[in-house]
């Protein structure tokens, strides 16, 4: 038995990630701000935790469920982000602060929570983004949360890997879930006037598969860095983007 912990992950990219390690045997917990029945859509071997992953407690108490229904913590996975553009001259404190929080603090205290109780051969994994190695106009906020993400990434593949603790992210492009949506939809993004369309032309124009990556696709990298067929893998910050930025 292996046990996961997906914040975010009863929807979108998260969602896609918790059914791929549910479908490969792991007990899955899910932590997330919103009430999802997700054993009706998963089954039995997924546990939801009601979590606001802006506070340090939240990871904690994930992590101590874990422990007290099963012993023992195999994979963290700091799903938990959205994305929102706004031109700098718009950025306040709120915003930005909100932003942070939830897409890069919230992966900090993830790790730190998982690190405490991990033992060797345990994983931690970080949902980032194409963005996190690439800027774009009116995105910077999004840009400079999964830059940091990236960073903090491979810092603790550096602290952590003595512990045969491995840290890895993986980085997917553009994927069409309704959170992307509604953000693309909102003013000063690059695809508010249709963003099924927007997607569609980015994909044409800047994959070398001529398509956008799926969420499962995501999952299946996840499931990859979490096994042991990626045991000398660390630090590694992993496009899933069909070939938009080869690298």
């Amino acid at each position: 038995m292996k046990v996961a912990i997906i914040t975010g992950g009863s929807k979108g990219i998260g969602l896609g990630i918790a059914k791929t390690f549910v479908d490969a045997g792991y007990k899955v917990i899910v932590g997330s701000r919103n009430f999802i029945d997700l054993k009706k859509i998963l089954g039995e071997n997924v546990f939801f935790v009601k979590s606001d992953v802006r506070f340090e407690e939240s990871h904690h108490n994930l992590v101590a469920i874990a422990i007290e229904k099963y012993g023992r913590l195999d994979v963290y996975i700091n799903n938990a982000g959205y994305s929102l553009w706004k031109p700098i001259s718009e950025i306040d404190d709120n915003f930005l602060g909100n932003l942070l929080d939830t897409n890069l603090k919230s992966a900090f205290w993830g790790c730190k929570a998982a690190a405490s109780v991990m033992n060797e051969n345990g994983n931690i994994i970080n949902v980032s983004s194409l963005a996190g190695k690439r800027g774009s106009s009116n995105n910077s906020a999004y840009v400079a949360s999964k830059f940091g993400m990236n960073g903090l990434t491979q810092s603790l593949a550096k602290e952590l890997g003595p512990r045969n603790i491995r840290v890895n992210a993986v980085c997917p492009v553009l994927i069409e879930t309704d959170g992307l949506n509604e953000a693309l939809a909102m003013d000063y993004s690059p695809g508010s006037e249709d963003p099924s369309l927007f997607i569609k032309n980015f994909a044409k124009t800047n994959s070398a598969l001529l398509r956008m990556p799926s969420a499962s696709e995501v999952g299946e990298m996840c499931l990859f860095l979490a096994s042991s067929k990626s045991s000398a893998i660390t630090g590694q910050c992993i496009n899933v983007d069909c070939g938009v930025l080869p690298q």
